[in-house]
């Protein structure tokens, strides 16, 4: 008999494939926005060359200080920008931290947005907000969080470093992971999850090989989208938990603090979740999945240890205090103890072990 579950798919158009970055003004006007923010880095400014062609006259102005881990006091110079241009949507070009300032801007204002990724972080599938104070990392959830709609194009992920690439990949993967053996998961996003992490397993090697290769990027981009429907479907766990608390705690790059943290939060869950997790490994193409993520990053040459991204081995204990005073709901239970040894061997880049 199938499990009993409750499945929502939040509203949301896609457009995918090799230069839809040119259907920009058709979706504008579909949504009907007229004056757009744009917020982009000088980087994708200079790569996409003539906004207000690429938009249709549509630009009402450009923000480029968009920054990781959405810190309140950036969003707050954003809002001087959206009182002084007063537009009627967000086109947000970039990584997550884009992404991040446009939902942050909509969640104030409830103005439209239309999402460009440059890389595979995902968060443009969600409506989750996690925003940074004084080091403290908080997330919330609203409809009005959640883009209208989103263009992957995988030519804006060609200018990817291939480093990067690996790095925001497995980011993705952690999305999918976390899904399998999330409280409220089903069986259509467990789908999705294993084949995300199989697709991703696969294309990151030949993009990090081939950083060109259009075959390989829209395998890549594929996957990552596949992880980011997971991400928005259901509720996250102990991994997202832990790196919310030390990315912002210690300022840490936010793709590479989940890179180096998923084999540990994966084996400390393996207990609790054998058969989510054992998805995981038959995705990975082996036996355990934590061992699995562990190689994959080694062979994607991968940061593997706290300790290389910044963070201070005198941080450990405030940051597993921190981690288990307000938990999101995991599958085992989320000691202190248990987590302070799980990030000394984050830290320290040690192979994950937990029984």
């Amino acid at each position: 008999m199938p499990q009993s579950f409750t499945y929502q798919v939040s509203p949301m158009r896609v457009v995918f494939g090799v230069g839809t970055v040119a259907a920009l003004a058709d979706e504008l006007d579909r949504l009907g926005v007229a004056r757009a923010l744009v917020l982009a880095s000088r980087r994708q400014q200079a790569e996409l060359g003539d906004l207000a062609a690429l938009t249709g006259g549509r630009v009402a102005g450009v923000f480029d200080g968009a920054v990781v881990h959405t810190p309140v006091a950036v969003t707050e110079q954003a809002m001087q920008a959206v009182r002084d241009l007063r537009p009627d949507g967000v086109v947000a070009i970039g990584a997550g931290a884009a992404t991040g300032l446009s939902k942050a801007i909509a969640l104030r204002t409830d103005l439209l947005q239309l999402i460009l990724p440059t890389s595979y972080a995902g968060s443009e599938m969600t409506p989750v907000l996690g925003e940074t104070v004084d080091g403290v990392k908080t997330t919330q959830s609203s409809p009005k969080i959640l883009p209208e709609a989103v263009i992957y194009d995988v030519n804006l992920t060609l200018s990817m470093p291939a480093k990067f690439s690996a790095i925001s990949g497995l980011n993705a993967i952690a999305h999918a992971a976390e899904a399998l053996y999330a409280r409220d998961g089903n069986p259509i996003t467990a789908l999705m999850a294993e084949e995300a992490i199989a697709k991703l397993a696969s294309s990151l090697p030949e993009v990090v090989a081939r950083p060109r290769d259009l075959d390989a990027r829209s395998d890549a981009l594929y996957g990552a989208w596949l992880c980011a429907v997971c991400l928005g479907t259901v509720g996250m766990a102990l991994h997202h938990k832990l790196c919310h608390t030390v990315g912002a705690l210690f300022d840490l790059p936010h793709a590479e603090t989940h890179a180096v943290l998923l084999p540990h939060t994966i084996a400390y869950n393996a207990p609790a979740a054998r058969e989510a997790i054992g998805r995981a490994a038959r995705a990975l193409g082996g036996a355990d999945a934590a061992d699995g993520l562990f190689d994959l990053s080694a062979r994607l040459g991968a940061p593997r240890s706290l300790a290389e991204i910044g963070m201070p081995e005198d941080g450990i204990a405030k940051a597993a205090a921190l981690a288990t005073k307000n938990p999101y709901w995991n599958p085992r239970p989320i000691e202190q103890q248990g987590i302070s040894e799980l990030l000394r061997r984050a830290w320290s880049g040690a192979r994950p072990q937990f029984g």
